[in-house]
């Protein structure tokens, strides 16, 4: 090959294993790699039996043979290491190598001593999550090992990720394998330690003692290891530019390949199908709000924006404060200036429920009760409207519904009628002292009639089945017109992106990976995604920032908030694994040149 290397390894402890957002970036890139390196592509992950169904298919002996030697896997059941061959059921279909790592745990301590007498890394008060990656990368290097015993006219490349794969790297380095070396981080461990805490990170990152810090965190068992792997890697590798100043500082190692994560468009609807998605799923969601809202109060569903911010609960990393903050300025001037504009604020963000509020489930029965009604006197009103139109004769309830119709609308639409406020959440949550509730409370958005932004806090997954919206995360996107992601703290954020992909406007920040790197390709008139700054600015002014864009987005025309979603999909293809996938191939050509030039 022309990269001197024939052979690539991709580690990782979400291989089969979905968890976080590194099981995106491999699964979306998967089919570029393999189209490069074809059969010389290898990935590893955990072994979870009740989690591979439907995503792992181990193979026959036969085809086990074909990609890792029968000795190979023979001489590693010795020391109590079982593989589970097979392929991944993602595009592509890559070759996967599954650890069972259950008898390599017992020796945890022997693993940890290893990893103390050759890189010094203090895992004494290692919290509960550790020691199950790290059982699993040390079986993983000593697999790469003997299957590199094995394969000694291939160069091998080996890609780890995160501090979760670094043993593995670290018991090649020290035992001196022909293998060339990457390791990426795509947050570190103590920066998003010290964000979610509260800490104010990129304020005070140029005076940190970042050992220091770790111990009075409870995080050096993570933190030394991945700074170990950072160090002893041939290249070290992080997703975004902002991640790569949190590591320079962090780690102590300036990253030598920036590798952005990128999507396969080709997975996306075209802008024309998602053109008529979007009124199919809008639809459904004012067909949502008609019994959320209007049995409290009228206004016109079909006249409001909807807003959305989605994640984990990461409440300042994720900038949801920012968020909360925003919309009430956002609405005091809305009213201030007596505005017609509605906007449908969600938040879609996961917490303990206990159920559904009561409120809800009553006033959807009692809509489908009416909607039912008229569905069965369809053919009838149909042919009312037409010869009423056919004979110039007005049209009016009276004309298009018979009396029995109309009375017993009467009485089920005074049945869904309700006193008070709709509820600012569709569920009773676990925590009566929730935060977010309790900042939409002291910013004042209690969705009176009043008000011009109402929000709706939706704490459950969007699976496309929850019996209310009833649609999938992607179809939510597709039916939202602005996506807001003020994230304090956020690598690289594929949320923005996946707005762009769909089509969709969206707000990102200076502190997200895909922040920075779409800034300066953003057009002025349309830009599609608005970056907000955060890097050094004060509350106040982001605040400020977001509600003015979000302000100015409510104000523009429809033909405007079109043209500001060709411009969103347009940037999706900057971030097409087509146009991001050689930075990659980069880093491992570089990796292949500093271990066997």
């Amino acid at each position: 090959m022309s990269n001197n290397q024939e052979y690539l390894i991709e580690v990782s402890w979400e291989v089969c294993n979905k968890v976080g957002g590194i099981y995106t970036v491999i699964t979306s890139k998967a089919e570029k790699v393999i189209s490069k390196y074809r059969g010389n592509y290898l990935l590893i992950g955990p072994y979870f039996a009740d989690k591979i169904q439907g995503v792992f298919e181990e193979f026959s002996m036969e085809e086990k043979d074909k990609i890792c030697p029968k000795a190979v896997c023979d001489e590693l059941a010795l020391q109590g290491i079982i593989l589970h061959l097979g392929k991944w059921l993602i595009e592509g279909e890559p070759n996967v190598v599954l650890i069972d790592y259950f008898n390599v745990k017992k020796d945890i301590n022997n693993i940890k001593r290893f990893l103390w007498d050759k890189f010094n890394i203090d895992s004494l008060r290692s919290p509960y999550d550790y020691d199950d990656p790290v059982a699993w990368s040390f079986a993983a290097g000593k697999f790469i090992e003997s299957f590199s015993g094995y394969s000694k006219n291939k160069r091998i490349c080996c890609q780890f990720h995160e501090w979760l794969a670094g043993p593995g790297l670290l018991y090649l380095k020290a035992k001196n394998a022909n293998v060339a070396t990457v390791f990426t981080t795509h947050a570190t461990t103590l920066g998003r330690s010290l964000s979610f805490s509260g800490f104010d990170l990129y304020e005070n990152l140029q005076k940190l003692d970042p050992d220091k810090k770790a111990y009075e965190v409870n995080t050096e068992a993570k933190h030394l290891l991945e700074k170990a792997s950072a160090k002893n890697a041939d290249i070290f590798t992080t997703v975004s530019e902002i991640t790569g100043i949190e590591a320079d500082k962090i780690l102590g190692r300036k990253p030598d390949v920036i590798l952005p994560n990128g999507l396969d468009l080709d997975l996306y609807p075209t802008f024309e199908d998602l053109s008529i998605e979007h009124r199919t799923h809008r639809d459904n969601m004012r067909e949502f709000l008609l019994y959320y809202f209007l049995p409290h109060y009228k206004f016109d569903v079909k006249d409001t924006l909807f807003y959305f911010l989605a994640g984990r609960y990461e409440y300042r990393a994720k900038g949801i404060d920012i968020f909360i903050k925003s919309l009430s300025g956002l609405n005091r001037r809305l009213i201030e200036e007596k505005s017609s504009k509605t906007i449908i604020a969600f938040i879609f963000v996961p917490t303990r429920i206990r159920a559904v509020r009561e409120t809800i489930l009553e006033n959807r029965t009692n809509f489908n009760d009416i909607k039912d009604d008229i569905n069965e006197n369809m053919s009838d009103i149909r042919k009312n409207i037409i010869s009423n139109i056919v004979a110039g004769a007005g049209i009016s309830k009276d004309t298009i519904f018979d009396d029995e119709l109309i009375f017993n609308i009467k009485r089920k639409t005074l049945k869904l009628a309700r006193k008070g406020n709709p509820p600012l959440s569709t569920h009773y949550l676990m925590d009566e002292n929730d935060q977010i509730m309790r900042a939409l409370n002291e910013s004042d958005l209690n969705n009176t009639e009043k008000d011009r932004v109402k929000v709706i806090y939706y704490p459950i997954y969007l699976t496309g089945a929850d019996s209310l919206l009833d649609q999938t995360y992607q179809q939510v996107i597709i039916a939202s017109h602005l996506g807001i992601f003020p994230s304090y703290y956020e690598p690289w954020g594929y949320t923005p992106l996946e707005c762009c992909a769909n089509g969709v406007a969206n707000i990102t920040t200076d502190l997200a990976g895909f922040g920075r790197y779409i800034k300066p390709k953003l057009r002025k008139d349309y830009p599609g995604a608005f970056v907000i700054e955060r890097f050094g600015k004060s509350e106040d002014a982001v605040v400020k920032q977001l509600y003015e864009v979000m302000y100015n987005f409510a104000m523009l025309s429809k033909k405007d908030r079109v043209e500001n979603k060709i411009s969103a999909r347009n940037l999706a293809e900057l971030a097409d694994w087509s146009n991001l996938i050689e930075n990659y191939f980069n880093a491992y050509r570089l990796a292949a040149k500093k271990r066997w030039s």
